[in-house]
Protein backbone atom coordinates (compact mmCIF):
# COMPACT_ATOMS: atom_id res chain seq x y z
CA UNK A 1 0.00 0.00 0.00
CA UNK A 2 1.61 3.10 -1.52
CA UNK A 3 2.25 5.98 1.59
CA UNK A 4 2.37 9.85 0.90
CA UNK A 5 3.73 12.87 3.46
CA UNK A 6 2.33 16.20 3.43
CA UNK A 7 4.10 18.92 5.50
CA UNK A 8 3.30 20.86 8.46
CA UNK A 9 1.82 23.50 6.21
CA UNK A 10 -0.34 21.45 4.14
CA UNK A 11 -3.23 19.03 4.62
CA UNK A 12 -4.34 16.39 1.85
CA UNK A 13 -8.02 15.97 0.93
CA UNK A 14 -8.67 11.97 -0.05
CA UNK A 15 -11.57 10.67 -2.06
CA UNK A 16 -11.92 6.81 -2.36
CA UNK A 17 -14.13 6.23 -5.53
CA UNK A 18 -15.08 9.22 -5.51
CA UNK A 19 -16.12 9.86 -2.45
CA UNK A 20 -14.82 11.85 0.35
CA UNK A 21 -13.74 9.59 3.37
CA UNK A 22 -14.81 10.38 6.82
CA UNK A 23 -12.02 12.15 9.51
CA UNK A 24 -11.76 14.85 7.33
CA UNK A 25 -8.21 15.77 5.50
CA UNK A 26 -5.74 14.38 6.53
CA UNK A 27 -1.76 15.53 7.74
CA UNK A 28 0.62 16.81 8.26
CA UNK A 29 2.41 13.66 8.73
CA UNK A 30 2.27 10.14 6.78
CA UNK A 31 -0.62 8.37 5.45
CA UNK A 32 -1.79 5.33 2.95
CA UNK A 33 -3.77 5.58 0.08
CA UNK A 34 -5.64 2.87 -1.97
CA UNK A 35 -4.01 2.68 -5.48
CA UNK A 36 -6.75 2.56 -8.13
CA UNK A 37 -9.18 3.57 -5.59
CA UNK A 38 -8.29 6.72 -3.70
CA UNK A 39 -7.03 9.85 -4.97
CA UNK A 40 -6.14 12.83 -3.15
CA UNK A 41 -5.14 16.55 -3.19
CA UNK A 42 -2.67 18.67 -1.36
CA UNK A 43 -3.99 21.94 0.04
CA UNK A 44 -1.06 24.45 1.27
CA UNK A 45 -2.61 26.35 4.43
CA UNK A 46 0.01 29.12 4.98
CA UNK A 47 -0.95 32.65 4.63
CA UNK A 48 -1.29 34.03 0.91
CA UNK A 49 -1.12 37.61 -0.20
CA UNK A 50 -1.96 39.29 -3.62
CA UNK A 51 -2.18 42.34 -5.00
CA UNK A 52 -5.58 43.52 -6.52
CA UNK A 53 -5.22 45.02 -9.97
CA UNK A 54 -5.57 49.12 -9.53
CA UNK A 55 -9.58 49.02 -9.96
CA UNK A 56 -11.11 52.31 -11.70
CA UNK A 57 -14.44 53.20 -9.20
CA UNK A 58 -16.58 56.17 -9.53
CA UNK A 59 -17.02 57.40 -6.51
CA UNK A 60 -20.20 58.77 -4.70
CA UNK A 61 -19.15 62.41 -5.37
CA UNK A 62 -19.23 61.38 -9.16
CA UNK A 63 -14.73 61.69 -9.39
CA UNK A 64 -13.03 58.31 -10.76
CA UNK A 65 -9.95 57.16 -9.43
CA UNK A 66 -7.80 54.47 -9.86
CA UNK A 67 -7.61 52.41 -6.38
CA UNK A 68 -4.93 48.90 -5.39
CA UNK A 69 -5.19 47.09 -2.12
CA UNK A 70 -3.49 43.95 -0.93
CA UNK A 71 -4.94 41.20 0.59
CA UNK A 72 -3.75 38.38 3.10
CA UNK A 73 -6.03 34.83 3.35
CA UNK A 74 -5.59 31.68 4.25
CA UNK A 75 -7.16 28.58 4.14
CA UNK A 76 -8.90 27.65 7.59
CA UNK A 77 -11.24 24.60 6.48
CA UNK A 78 -8.84 22.11 3.64
CA UNK A 79 -11.44 19.78 2.71
CA UNK A 80 -14.34 22.90 2.28
CA UNK A 81 -11.98 24.24 0.01
CA UNK A 82 -12.26 21.84 -2.05
CA UNK A 83 -15.29 20.21 -2.53
CA UNK A 84 -17.30 23.68 -2.12
CA UNK A 85 -15.65 25.78 -5.12
CA UNK A 86 -13.76 25.10 -8.01
CA UNK A 87 -10.33 27.28 -7.61
CA UNK A 88 -10.74 29.03 -4.17
CA UNK A 89 -7.55 30.76 -4.83
CA UNK A 90 -8.77 32.04 -8.20
CA UNK A 91 -12.30 32.84 -6.63
CA UNK A 92 -10.98 34.90 -3.40
CA UNK A 93 -9.00 36.82 -5.88
CA UNK A 94 -12.20 38.05 -8.22
CA UNK A 95 -14.11 38.74 -4.77
CA UNK A 96 -12.08 40.81 -3.72
CA UNK A 97 -11.57 42.74 -6.60
CA UNK A 98 -15.49 43.24 -6.63
CA UNK A 99 -15.60 44.32 -2.94
CA UNK A 100 -13.41 46.78 -3.47
CA UNK A 101 -15.06 48.54 -6.00
CA UNK A 102 -18.42 48.02 -4.58
CA UNK A 103 -17.37 49.10 -1.33
CA UNK A 104 -15.09 52.59 -3.06
CA UNK A 105 -18.63 53.10 -4.91
CA UNK A 106 -20.91 54.61 -1.58
CA UNK A 107 -17.92 56.65 -0.31
CA UNK A 108 -16.85 59.81 -1.86
CA UNK A 109 -13.66 61.07 -2.34
CA UNK A 110 -12.38 62.49 0.88
CA UNK A 111 -13.82 59.51 2.80
CA UNK A 112 -11.28 57.04 0.47
CA UNK A 113 -8.68 59.37 1.48
CA UNK A 114 -9.07 60.05 5.05
CA UNK A 115 -10.54 56.72 5.86
CA UNK A 116 -8.65 54.04 4.86
CA UNK A 117 -8.47 52.28 8.02
CA UNK A 118 -12.01 51.94 8.71
CA UNK A 119 -12.86 51.03 4.66
CA UNK A 120 -10.10 48.19 4.95
CA UNK A 121 -11.72 46.87 8.16
CA UNK A 122 -14.81 46.94 6.39
CA UNK A 123 -13.42 44.87 3.13
CA UNK A 124 -11.72 42.07 5.66
CA UNK A 125 -15.23 41.51 7.13
CA UNK A 126 -17.01 41.66 4.13
CA UNK A 127 -14.74 39.40 2.24
CA UNK A 128 -14.41 36.99 5.39
CA UNK A 129 -18.35 36.58 5.06
CA UNK A 130 -18.46 35.84 1.46
CA UNK A 131 -15.45 33.39 1.38
CA UNK A 132 -16.69 31.31 4.64
CA UNK A 133 -18.40 28.48 2.59
CA UNK A 134 -15.15 27.69 0.82
CA UNK A 135 -13.30 27.22 3.77
CA UNK A 136 -11.08 30.66 3.43
CA UNK A 137 -10.24 33.02 6.29
CA UNK A 138 -9.59 36.76 5.27
CA UNK A 139 -6.61 38.09 7.47
CA UNK A 140 -6.30 41.49 6.41
CA UNK A 141 -7.25 44.34 4.00
CA UNK A 142 -4.99 47.22 2.77
CA UNK A 143 -5.56 49.50 0.90
CA UNK A 144 -1.88 50.74 -0.80
CA UNK A 145 -2.67 53.55 -3.05
CA UNK A 146 -5.29 56.28 -4.28
CA UNK A 147 -4.20 57.88 -7.45
CA UNK A 148 -6.40 60.66 -9.05
CA UNK A 149 -6.90 62.00 -12.24
CA UNK A 150 -3.99 65.18 -13.05
CA UNK A 151 -6.30 67.84 -13.60
CA UNK A 152 -8.20 66.71 -9.99
CA UNK A 153 -4.70 67.11 -8.69
CA UNK A 154 -3.90 69.98 -9.47
CA UNK A 155 -7.79 71.86 -8.75
CA UNK A 156 -7.31 70.28 -5.29
CA UNK A 157 -3.40 72.05 -4.89
CA UNK A 158 -4.93 75.46 -6.49
CA UNK A 159 -7.74 75.07 -3.58
CA UNK A 160 -5.22 74.50 -0.85
CA UNK A 161 -2.85 77.26 -1.99
CA UNK A 162 -6.14 79.75 -2.36
CA UNK A 163 -7.04 78.37 1.52
CA UNK A 164 -3.26 79.04 3.02
CA UNK A 165 -3.27 82.66 0.88
CA UNK A 166 -7.24 83.48 2.67
CA UNK A 167 -5.50 82.58 5.58
CA UNK A 168 -2.25 85.01 5.78
CA UNK A 169 -4.51 87.68 4.63
CA UNK A 170 -6.87 87.10 7.95
CA UNK A 171 -3.90 86.77 10.40
CA UNK A 172 -2.26 89.75 8.64
CA UNK A 173 -5.77 92.08 9.07
CA UNK A 174 -6.21 90.67 12.95
CA UNK A 175 -2.26 91.59 13.43
CA UNK A 176 -2.80 95.17 12.00
CA UNK A 177 -6.47 95.74 13.97
CA UNK A 178 -4.50 95.24 16.78
CA UNK A 179 -1.39 97.00 16.23
CA UNK A 180 -4.09 100.60 15.31
CA UNK A 181 -5.83 99.66 18.53
CA UNK A 182 -2.15 99.61 20.19
CA UNK A 183 -1.40 102.77 18.74
CA UNK A 184 -5.12 104.22 19.88
CA UNK A 185 -3.55 103.20 23.17
CA UNK A 186 -0.27 104.74 23.04
CA UNK A 187 -1.90 108.18 21.14
CA UNK A 188 -4.22 108.66 24.25
CA UNK A 189 -1.41 108.43 26.85
CA UNK A 190 0.48 110.78 25.23
CA UNK A 191 -2.12 113.37 24.93
CA UNK A 192 -2.73 113.06 28.79
CA UNK A 193 1.31 113.74 29.45
CA UNK A 194 2.55 116.31 26.64
CA UNK A 195 6.15 115.70 28.27
CA UNK A 196 6.17 112.65 26.83
CA UNK A 197 5.95 113.55 23.57
CA UNK A 198 8.87 115.31 23.64
CA UNK A 199 10.83 112.24 25.01
CA UNK A 200 9.61 110.20 22.65
CA UNK A 201 10.98 112.88 20.22
CA UNK A 202 14.32 112.67 22.09
CA UNK A 203 14.35 108.89 22.18
CA UNK A 204 13.58 108.93 18.04
CA UNK A 205 16.46 111.85 17.61
CA UNK A 206 19.10 108.80 19.66
CA UNK A 207 17.76 106.10 17.46
CA UNK A 208 18.55 107.76 14.41
CA UNK A 209 21.99 109.46 15.23
CA UNK A 210 22.86 105.81 16.32
CA UNK A 211 22.26 104.77 12.61
CA UNK A 212 24.95 107.38 11.72
CA UNK A 213 22.76 108.79 9.14
CA UNK A 214 23.79 112.68 7.37
CA UNK A 215 20.51 113.75 7.51
CA UNK A 216 18.28 114.22 10.91
CA UNK A 217 14.50 115.20 10.42
CA UNK A 218 13.62 117.30 13.90
CA UNK A 219 9.63 117.81 14.17
CA UNK A 220 8.55 120.78 15.78
CA UNK A 221 5.76 120.94 17.21
CA UNK A 222 2.38 123.05 15.78
CA UNK A 223 2.17 125.67 18.40
CA UNK A 224 5.39 126.94 18.07
CA UNK A 225 4.22 127.81 14.46
CA UNK A 226 0.90 129.01 15.41
CA UNK A 227 2.87 131.60 17.50
CA UNK A 228 4.88 133.01 15.13
CA UNK A 229 2.18 133.24 12.16
CA UNK A 230 -0.04 135.14 15.01
CA UNK A 231 3.21 137.81 15.67
CA UNK A 232 3.66 138.20 11.45
CA UNK A 233 -0.26 139.17 11.27
CA UNK A 234 -0.18 141.75 14.10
Amino acid sequence: MPKTVVQEYERAVIFRLGRLIAGGAKGPGLFFIIPCIDSYTKVDIRTVSFDVPPQEVLTKDSVTVAVDAVVYYRVQNATMSITNVEDSNRSTRLLAATTLRNVLGTKNLSEILSERETISHYMQSSLDEGTDPWGVKCERVEIKDVRLPVQLQRAMAAEAEAAREARAKVIAAEGEQKASRSLKEAAEVLTEAPAALQLRYLQTLNTISAEKNSTIIFPLPIDLLQSFMSRQES
